[in-house]
């Protein structure tokens, strides 16, 4: 008995979801090069890579945690939304739910840094 795709005979479906978490991890390191780049930086990409793993601490301790929250239930609402679907649908939720995901935590990021320098 399966229960709602409980169960899948897909084998797949976990690929799919672990292609997903990547996916949105890229798109997230993206969004942190380009604006890296457009300040001027020197090495984007290093501080770039840095940044994801928090060598700087431009928000306070409550903005961090809340921001690697929303990174977090992004990257694994991507990858639960990839591993329930199938077919075309798959590619194209999964893409909708990273970019709203990824657009949330941008967004969240840029209102707490601004408030965070501007005090």
């Amino acid at each position: 008995m399966n229960l709602a795709r409980g169960s899948s005979d897909d084998s797949g479906s976990l690929l799919w979801g672990l292609g997903a978490i990547a996916l949105y991890a890229l798109i997230s390191y993206g969004l942190d090069y380009r604006a890296r780049a457009r300040r001027g930086s020197r090495h984007p990409a290093r501080e770039a890579l840095h940044d994801l793993k928090d060598r700087e601490e431009p928000q306070s301790p409550r903005h961090r945690i809340v921001s690697r929250v929303i990174m977090i239930g992004g990257g694994v609402l991507t990858g639960l939304v990839a591993y329930t679907t199938s077919g075309t649908l798959r590619a194209v939720a999964a893409g909708l739910t990273a970019v709203v995901a990824v657009t949330a935590w941008a967004y969240y990021d840029h209102r707490t840094e601004t408030r965070d320098s501007a005090g």
